[in-house]
Order: structure tokens, then C-alpha cells, then sequence
């Protein structure tokens, strides 16, 4: 082989290999172009996708009554059956909420969760009628006795309701003032729950 020859063999080499190289730094550049282009994509989705929530609430005012109960010592059928005595407390809210939709809003039920060590402890509220029936069976709980707030709701587009409900927690005011958390679940019928924390202080009787 000449001297020549072997030259010019080296050149090819040496030019195939700037094109193995060439082609593959556009590899590169267009998967890192279509990484962006996805990434960006899904920023789109996530952000003109995204609606908001079909409601809006406040808490207005948030009452902790702690009371210690003792069952009636009688079952369903009336017959007679052991008491039984515990602590509760009995948590009364008041909160406004709004519907920013454009249909009407089927509320499905409220809730208060308090966070203790042992985990969440939930408690619906009372019916309307339950709740008024506290305030005749309690005078002195020294809470005001507002419009109650019906668990069956319906909040039309753009209306704002508001009104108050309780919700009874079996726990002792020791376990209440040690709670890590506090918060309040709106369900609406084939919507996700609306969940409040409140921001104004709890106001704890006794």
C-alpha cells in the first residue's frame, strides 16, 4: 500500500467519523428538543386544563363546647340496657360558602376532622333539626343560636349561603386543646369536597 493511498484511507476514516459524530450530536439535540417541547406541553395541559373549584368557603366563627353525656339506659326496642357515660365535645361552626359555578351545587353532607396523635377523628353534622333540638336540650351552652345550615343544601349558581352546624367528637377537652389539626369537609354531590381550614380563633367554653 502506498503512502498515498494509505493517507487518503486515513482521511476517510478520520471524515466518517466526523459524521458518526456529527449525526450524533443531532441525536442528542433533538431528544433534548423534544423533551422541552413535551415538558412545555404538559405545563399547557396542566395549566389551561385545570378548572377551578365549583365552590368557595369561609368559616366564620368556630365554638368548642366540651360535654359529658351519659346514654338513656334503654335501646331502640325500649328495653333496658347498661349506661354508659363519656366525654365529648361538640363543635359548632358557622361558615358561608359560594357557588362560582354555573350549575347548581347538591351538598351531600358537613364534616369537622380534628387531628390528634392517634390520627384523623371525623364527625358529620347534625341535622337541622338535631341541631335546634341542642340549643332546647342545652340553654346554657353559651353559644349563639343561629340560622342552622341544612346538610341537603342546594347553592344555586353564583348564590352564597350561610348558616351554622355542629358536629359531636368523642374526646376530652385535654385531647381538643392537644389537637394538631382542625379542618371542615363540604361534600357536593359528583363534585370534589370542598375542605376549609378555619382562620378566626376557636372560641372553647369552660
Amino acid at each position: 500500500m502506498s503512502l498515498l493511498r494509505q493517507n487518503d484511507e486515513e482521511l476517510d476514516d478520520a471524515a466518517r467519523g466526523e459524521e458518526l459524530t456529527r449525526g450524533t450530536s443531532h441525536v442528542v439535540v433533538a431528544s433534548i428538543v423534544a423533551v422541552v417541547l413535551v415538558c412545555i406541553a404538559v405545563a399547557l395541559y396542566v395549566f389551561y386544563g385545570q378548572k377551578p373549584p365549583v365552590a368557595t368557603g369561609q368559616i366564620e366563627a368556630v365554638w368548642a363546647v366540651p360535654h359529658h353525656a351519659e346514654t338513656s339506659g334503654f335501646d331502640a326496642s325500649g328495653a333496658s340496657v347498661p349506661t354508659e357515660s363519656f366525654d365529648q365535645m361538640l363543635i359548632f361552626t358557622q361558615v358561608k360558602l359560594h357557588n362560582q359555578s354555573k350549575y347548581p351545587l347538591f351538598m351531600t353532607g358537613m364534616t369537622s376532622n380534628v387531628t390528634l396523635d392517634d390520627g384523623i377523628h371525623t364527625s358529620y353534622a347534625a341535622s337541622r333539626s338535631g341541631y335546634n333540638d341542642i340549643f332546647v336540650a342545652y340553654p346554657d351552652l353559651g353559644v349563639p343560636h343561629g340560622p342552622p345550615l341544612a346538610t341537603d343544601t342546594t347553592i344555586q349558581p353564583g348564590q352564597t349561603v350561610d348558616g351554622t352546624f355542629v358536629c359531636s367528637l368523642r374526646m376530652t377537652k385535654q385531647q381538643w386543646d392537644a389537637r394538631k389539626g382542625l379542618t371542615f369537609g363540604f361534600g357536593f354531590q359528583y363534585q370534589p369536597p370542598l375542605v376549609i381550614t378555619p382562620q378566626p380563633a376557636v372560641i372553647t367554653d369552660r
